[in-house]
């Protein structure tokens, strides 16, 4: 039926069933992910966790949000490393809009990307010059993430093996841990190794289908090409995302004192590399909702942090992401309603 009037028609309603199944798995896995975070909760005492999530007040509430932009900074920068003469306000915005897409909207890294092109392009950056950084930006941050989750691999070995009645409970841990490093080995190695092949072989497509696709296709490979020769510059960009890791565990630190549990940074720097190894493995879930959670009630108490500490602790840095990211998708909104009119 679909063949008599259009060829195509069977393929695109597979395809939109193929997008309405991945939108119901998004929606269920985020419906999980919330009951699993409140039955953690639930069973550690709601009172318990919110009383001390209260103690965080709004002034500082506001200091370690605002903590954020510190950490944005370095990651624009490193970004803009890669392509000098570009304006690092560009870039730091571009950064900032592409974490508050991936906080607010609900697909994740792949819709903050997106935007972050967008802004790019629409501040004057050469297509090609934005996706070629994108990509060689992606691969530094990548491998600066590689570097932060072993180091909490390392450590949380170190501890299993000093505290033998942690045993039982701590080799699944390790697994779990383990399994989230190995997934990033296997994207880093994907991303790294794929990126020249996948590009060549889009170029073929391309100018196969769309006439001048292909030009395109090969100015961004000649960029990125140009960037990966700049090792200088793509050391300085992975040293800004290792240093925006540090970075993110000292505003742990600081939500931490903020409710009267001062826990040393290197700890906190072990128990934010572990979660966000253990995330990795849970890629697929929106937020990682239900994941972080489970992960900071099993990982906190091996570094000194209490169950219901490190639940407020993962409760108070959601509030943070959308504090930080609502504003600036609603600031990001205006300017795009407003380019609109003027055309």
């Amino acid at each position: 039926m679909f063949a008599r009037h259009d060829p195509h028609a069977y393929d695109r309603v597979r395809v939109m069933s193929r997008k309405q199944w991945a939108v119901v798995g998004a929606i269920a896995a985020t419906v999980i992910g919330l009951a699993i975070t409140l039955a953690l909760i639930a069973s550690v005492g709601f009172d318990a966790v919110f009383g001390i999530l209260g103690r965080i007040g709004l002034v500082r509430f506001a200091v370690y949000a605002s903590w954020t932009l510190v950490i944005l900074t370095f990651l624009g920068l490193g970004w803009q490393l890669l392509t000098p003469g570009e304006s690092r306000f560009t870039y730091v915005w571009a950064r900032t809009m592409r974490e508050a897409a991936t906080d607010v909207l609900p697909f994740s890294q792949f819709g903050g990307i997106v935007v972050a092109l967008r802004v790019l392009i629409a501040r004057g950056v050469a297509q090609p010059v934005a996706y070629a950084s994108i990509i060689a930006d992606q691969t530094a941050e990548l491998v600066a993430q590689l570097v932060y989750t072993l180091f909490g691999l390392v450590a949380l070995a170190l501890v299993l093996g000093k505290v033998p009645n942690q045993e039982s409970g701590g080799m699944p841990l390790f697994g779990l841990a383990l399994t989230g490093f190995g997934a990033s080995v296997a994207v880093i190695l994907v991303f790294a190794f794929a990126q020249a092949p996948m590009l060549a072989f889009a170029g073929r497509i391309g100018g196969t289908l769309l006439p001048g696709s292909a030009a395109a296709l090969e100015d961004v490979r000649t960029r990125l090409a140009a960037i990966y020769q700049q090792r200088l510059r793509l050391i300085g960009c992975f040293l800004l995302h290792l240093l925006a890791w540090v970075a993110s565990g000292a505003g742990a630190v600081i939500a931490l004192r903020a409710i009267g549990q001062p826990v040393p940074l290197e700890n906190v720097i072990i128990i934010e590399s572990l979660i966000f190894t253990l995330r990795t493995a849970a890629f697929l879930i929106p937020g990682g909702i239900g994941v972080q959670e489970g992960a900071y009630v099993l990982i906190g108490p091996l570094f000194g942090l209490p169950a219901e500490a490190a639940l407020a602790l993962s409760l108070a840095k959601r509030a943070r992401d959308l504090a930080v990211g609502i504003p600036a998708m609603l600031i990001w909104q205006v300017g795009e309603a407003r380019a609109v009119i003027k055309g």
